[in-house]
């Protein structure tokens, strides 16, 4: 049920904001999804290629574009890793 309130706090909190676009909301919900299958942890870890599909995007100017769109408004904190080996972390705001 966590879940479902995220998503609907995030609902409302764009509804009047017209810089989020279906593709921003396609990428919070695929984040949502594998926070859940992560048992809800605060930040989740996360590479590229385990979300892009789940938001039916393909482009990885598209994601970063998105997930960097969403951090600096104020709907996720996103730490970009460098390192193969280390997903980014995307914290999501209680």
């Amino acid at each position: 049920m966590e879940n479902l309130k995220s998503l609907l706090d995030f609902f409302s909190a764009i509804e009047n904001d017209f810089r989020i676009s279906s593709t921003h909301i396609a990428i919070y919900a695929a984040l949502l999804k594998y926070r859940v299958e992560k048992g809800f942890v605060n930040p989740i870890q996360v590479y590229r290629h385990e979300i892009t599909p789940l938001a039916k995007i393909s482009s990885a100017y598209t994601y970063h574009k998105c997930i960097q769109e969403l951090s600096s408004y104020g709907y996720i904190k996103y730490e970009r890793s460098f390192k193969k080996t280390q997903g980014s972390k995307i914290y999501f705001f209680e």
